[in-house]
């Protein structure tokens, strides 16, 4: 089990880069109905709306993420947009520990992990470790 210890920084590295680019896909859903429309064809969210700002939050966090750049403060702030997500969109009192049942599972998931980031930093490839070097 400990020769698989040295690929950690790789393995938090891959989960770190595809985490942010599915959040980043989220927010371009929001915004700008790419990969594909949440308001049904309508165009995007209105941008000072709470969709909106969510979606800004999205795309800055998402390319920051992937970048490794920033890594711990970017975690934090959307580990709580979706720890917001959880508890004011999704859960409600009758299902607040029912994820599957408030459709609130993905937000749920994703608060945990950018919450895992914080503490864990970005890993393998990432401007952080460049910026920690100078």
């Amino acid at each position: 089990m400990n020769s698989l210890n040295k690929y950690s920084p790789y393995f938090l590295a891959l989960l770190r880069i595809i985490a942010g680019y599915m959040f980043l896909l989220h927010g371009t859903a929001k915004l700008f109905e790419f990969p594909l429309s949440m308001t049904g064809g309508n165009g995007g969210v209105p941008l000072f709306s709470l969709y909106g700002i969510g979606g800004i939050i999205e795309i800055v966090g998402g390319v920051l993420f992937i970048l490794g750049l920033f890594t711990r403060p970017a975690a934090f702030i959307l580990s709580g947009q979706m720890a917001y997500a959880y508890f004011f969109i999704h859960a409600s009192a009758d299902n607040l520990l029912l994820p599957l049942v408030n459709q609130g599972e993905l937000a749920a998931l994703y608060a945990l992990v950018f919450l895992y980031f914080v503490f864990s930093g970005a890993g393998a490839f990432a401007l952080d470790n460049k910026r920690a070097q100078k």
